[in-house]
């Protein structure tokens, strides 16, 4: 893709710009995923207090992140959580209730993540893994979640419904506010019929989770959780920058100082810190700021506008909590809608490899496990091997 040609400075632009840009980034991102992460952490054993401990030390390290580095390399350098990480948790419900051993899990995919960042080989090779079986691994992490609405509006159509419809009115007038008026939909439909709510614990609190190791945890959500996080996050959150002219970001650094976060916050209940992709375009593209230069302040409010929101953790854990885990996933899944058409189209595009494709989203959508191991990692396996089987020996066609 083209380089886009480098902005002029632009004096009349307003400093409110890249701030309302940064505070838009964090709002959004935050509203966006914030109940698939809580649910992804209840569905591995974590309890609500564990759960709000990841919540809270997820928003405090991306804010902290994103302040650092934009900061220290005047680039527009933001930070997320892994939101196709929480959704692999969600699908990952069953393999463990102990959320000490999900914990280990978390740990390993910090570690590797580090190693990316120092390792150049490994950083090549996760980059290299073939884009329609991470893609389609994806999609058929997604689907299940993305589903949830449907099931939601049959289940609790007074409840559901409405989310729904103000979902749907926002995406026709106001798009990027379409998933927080969801939000706030779902909200008031769980504070009307949840009276009790009133009296929870509405501050976050940090809990200490000692790790546990399980190999087939490990090898069930340990593995899948790093990968989904290089390809669904990392690689997109790269190639975003790029896109906006930005040919050389600190890639190892970025990666070894998110893996150096992810095992830190392992201990307390996070699963795992990477690049943003979808603030990163808020932050890194010109509503931020017409001029490249300066749109690193953006990212920097954004950081600190995490820091601010970052209080409100316990309270949305206990909202989640509050819920029918079908209404939570509901509005998690009207927010994955959009990454779930990204991962099909990424997966289908080449169609050389689309039965490759296939299968590996069939795979991962089933849900099996074998083995004790869960579905995601056979549908890589499974992907790979078909690729190999199709490809290897293959001639070149001619034309």
């Amino acid at each position: 893709m083209p380089r886009p040609p480098r902005s002029a400075s632009a004096p009349g632009a307003s400093i409110a710009q890249p701030i309302v840009a940064g505070v838009v980034a964090a709002i959004s991102g935050y509203t966006a995923a914030f109940a698939i992460v809580v649910a992804g952490l209840r569905a591995v054993g974590a309890t609500p207090a564990e759960a709000g401990s990841g919540l809270l030390i997820l928003t405090v390290f991306q804010g902290l992140l994103t302040i650092v580095m934009s900061l220290r390399f005047r680039q527009p350098l933001s930070f997320a959580w892994s939101t196709p990480g929480a959704a692999l948790l969600v699908a990952a419900k069953g393999t463990t209730g102990d959320f000490r051993v999900a914990v280990g899990a978390f740990l390993l995919c910090g570690v590797l993540l580090v190693i990316t960042g120092v390792w150049p080989w490994l950083a090549r090779t996760m980059t290299r893994i073939p884009r329609p079986i991470a893609s389609a691994m994806l999609a058929g992490i997604l689907l299940p979640i993305c589903l949830a609405p449907v099931h939601a509006a049959v289940r609790l159509p007074l409840l559901a419904l409405p989310a729904i419809l103000v979902w749907l009115v926002l995406l026709r007038l106001a798009p990027r506010w379409a998933v927080l008026g969801a939000v706030v939909s779902a909200t008031v439909a769980i504070v009307a019929t949840q009276p009790h709510l009133a009296g929870a614990r509405l501050l976050p609190t940090l809990a200490f989770v000692l790790p546990s190791f399980d190999p087939l945890v490990l090898v069930s959500i340990g593995i899948p959780l790093y990968v989904v996080t290089m390809a669904g996050q990392n690689v997109p959150g790269f190639a975003v920058l790029r896109t906006f002219g930005y040919d050389t970001p600190p890639a190892r650094g970025m990666l070894a100082a998110s893996g150096a976060a992810t095992v830190v916050g392992s201990f307390l209940g996070a699963h795992a810190l990477n690049l943003s992709a979808i603030s990163a375009a808020l932050v890194a593209g010109p509503e931020a700021h017409p001029d490249r230069d300066r749109r690193w302040i953006a990212a920097f409010v954004c950081g600190v506008a995490y820091l601010v929101i970052a209080p409100l953790s316990g309270a949305a854990t206990a909202l989640v909590s509050a819920s029918a885990p079908v209404l939570i996933e509901a509005v998690a899944g009207l927010a994955l809608l959009g990454a779930l058409v990204g991962a099909i189209v990424a997966a289908f595009e080449e169609s050389d490899d689309r039965l490759v494709a296939l299968v590996t989203f069939l795979v991962v959508a089933a849900g099996i496990q074998v083995a004790g191991i869960g579905a995601a990692f056979w549908g890589l396996v499974v992907g790979g091997v078909v690729m190999l089987w199709l490809r290897v020996g293959r001639r070149a066609d001619p034309a």
